[in-house]
């Protein structure tokens, strides 16, 4: 399972990168970074049906870091729900690959997602929505490190505990850049396990490139009942890519032009 898993890491970011590079420039940093993550989501964890997007009871995700969205339309191409030739329509007048993800767009998305620490409530909502109605779905979150600077983010947290919500599993994105420099130069967050265990969370921090890991962790967070959980994935902004990964902050929104490409390609194969 693990080669199956980072291959498909590997597809889900020369995806991103040919998406990106389609026009010129985008949130290159913060999409590859998900790669790992995405791959477990798509191929291991969640039960989803390409051929049947809305189905009752599926597993929902809420990218909430929205400018990632690259990232999620690299994986919905990956596991059939959108043609791979789609991705190069990215952003361009008339697309259904807006910049940030659109549910009433793109098939596969299951939430309108782009101002940042928005996210995490509207998932609050769907677990709750998923536990009174008892279609025993699972809603994943992703949320950035930057993101987490936001106090809706902490508001929502607050809720989900007192809610109960434990059918909700969301990721911290800790690659510790965001586009105004590190994380602990703009607005520090550690200890960010202590922050969310004082929410009333259930609280993990692993490898966010360790598909095994990533995977572990979702069974584990599974099994806790009576808390929402929080899994923090330390990652690398650009993961994947050396040349991409030595711009640090630089990489948030960068041009990706037809030689860069060609060079990040290169380094993934």
């Amino acid at each position: 399972m693990q080669t199956n898993l980072n291959e498909k890491a590997k597809e889900i970011r020369r995806l991103t990168l040919e998406c990106i590079g389609s026009l010129g420039s985008g949130h290159v940093g913060g999409s590859l970074s998900l790669g790992d993550l995405l791959a477990v989501l798509y191929h291991d964890k969640m039960n989803i049906d390409p051929t049947n997007p809305k189905m009752e009871g599926r597993d929902r995700l809420v990218c909430s870091k929205g400018h990632a969205g690259p990232a999620i339309y690299a994986a919905l191409a990956s596991k059939g729900f959108i043609p791979v030739e789609q991705l190069k329509t990215l952003n361009k007048l008339g697309t259904d690959l807006p910049s940030h993800c659109d549910m009433n767009k793109t098939r596969g998305i299951d939430m309108t997602t782009g101002s940042l620490g928005q996210g995490l409530s509207l998932a609050v909502g769907a677990a709750l929505g998923s536990k009174i109605s008892k279609d025993n779905a699972t809603i994943y979150c992703i949320i950035g490190d930057g993101e987490s600077q936001e106090g809706q983010i902490w508001e929502a947290a607050m809720y989900a505990a007192h809610a109960k919500v434990d059918n909700l599993i969301t990721f911290t994105d800790f690659n510790n850049l965001q586009i105004d420099g590190s994380i602990d130069e703009v607005n520090g967050l550690e200890k960010l396990d202590e922050k969310w265990l004082a929410f009333g969370w259930d609280v993990q921090r692993i490898n966010g490139h360790d598909v095994d890991a990533i995977a572990a962790a979702i069974d584990k967070a599974k099994a806790v009942k009576g808390k929402p959980a929080m899994i923090i994935l330390e990652t690398t902004k650009g993961k994947g890519v050396p040349f991409i990964e030595e711009k640090k902050a630089g990489c948030h929104h960068m041009p990706l032009s037809g030689d860069d490409l060609a060079k990040a390609l290169e380094a993934l194969a």
